[in-house]
């Protein structure tokens, strides 16, 4: 599934994907790696990509629970359940995500 264009985002920046009825957030690392994962915290259902991006974590803007992106794990309080990841493919200046 295409997602943007590989230059819609800058190192930890964060883009909200949503197909259907599902909702993913996009992150571009430092290392410019992006990575995909579901889009809603486990906690109360905010969206991640209005949260700050620091490293290979990023912050849910309401309660401030973490996660690592790469991997969907849960890291803080109050965000105790892992989200699904999902692989990312570059290929001819775009980001797909396979669902």
């Amino acid at each position: 599934m295409a997602v943007c264009a590989v230059d819609a985002l800058q190192p930890e920046e964060a883009l909200r994907f949503d197909h259907g009825a599902r909702s993913f957030v996009i992150i571009c690392s430092p290392e410019r790696r992006y990575y995909a994962m579901e889009g809603h915290c486990s906690h109360e259902k905010i969206h991640l990509a209005g949260g700050i991006v620091d490293g290979h974590i990023i912050e849910c803007p309401k309660h401030f629970g973490t996660f690592d992106y790469r991997t969907g794990e849960a890291r803080t309080l109050p965000a105790c359940i892992d989200l699904p990841s999902y692989e990312v493919k570059l290929e001819g200046g775009t980001v797909f995500i396979k669902l």
